[in-house]
């Protein structure tokens, strides 16, 4: 069967079918981003709120200039705080290093956990040292899902000076934060992080074990021994 052209699929995304919207979009994937960029914003203001999560979601892949303003406008106005964090998400993906401001922003402003915990995600995934502040703040929060995205964000901007501040992680009684610990320390090569390995190496939790051996490894392969 032939692909849809790109006017079928403009016709079919003003559809009353809700799925005959969701099939039109999910088919934007074969199409190239000047292509697919107009037809996914006829949907960022669809009446389903699952519709919009995709077409946010596209607007982070199908990457033209247009996406960058897009994204985060929504970040910064839109009234529903899932659409936020679709929004601080798919700006993590674009890569664009103009970003790190609004999701910092968005970090410090925004009242919803959900919003700040993928602005948080979506600062490491950019790697950019200026978010080292925000992420350390993070490690205080009360909520356990902004202290695990922190202390990953803080591995993948490889931000070494932090090792003493994540360590204390160590004892959580959370075995996903100790996993992220262990995947965190493995971007880290210090002396402390080798010994924290060795000892969340032993962790009665598997996957807190297996991230351990991991990280170990990979500071041995990047010719770092303790």
């Amino acid at each position: 069967m032939a692909n849809p052209s790109i006017q079928e699929i403009s016709t079919q995304l003003e559809s009353e079918n809700l799925r005959d919207r969701m099939v039109a979009l999910a088919s934007l994937r074969e199409v190239p981003a000047e292509d697919a960029v107009p037809l996914i914003k006829k949907v960022l203001d669809d009446e389903s709120i699952q519709l919009r999560s995709m077409a946010i979601f596209a607007l982070g892949i199908k990457q033209t200039a247009e996406c960058y303003p897009l994204l985060v406008q929504i970040l910064e106005t839109d009234p529903d705080y899932g659409m936020r964090a679709d929004a601080a998400g798919a700006l993590g993906y674009l890569e664009d290093k103009r970003a790190v401001e609004p999701l910092m922003r968005a970090f410090y402003e925004d009242t919803d956990w959900l919003v700040r915990f993928s602005a948080a995600v979506s600062l490491g995934n950019l790697k950019d040292k200026r978010a080292r502040d925000i992420l350390i703040q993070a490690l205080d929060s009360k909520e356990v899902v902004l202290q695990q995205a922190a202390i990953a964000a803080l591995g993948e901007i490889k931000d070494v000076e932090s090792v003493d501040l994540i360590l204390r992680f160590a004892q959580s009684e959370d075995w996903l934060v100790r996993q992220r610990l262990a995947e965190a320390l493995g971007h880290l090569p210090t002396p402390k992080s080798v010994s924290a390995l060795k000892y969340l190496e032993k962790d009665n939790h598997p996957h807190v074990a297996e991230a351990s051996r991991i990280s170990l490894k990979r500071l041995e392969q990047a010719g770092y021994q303790a």
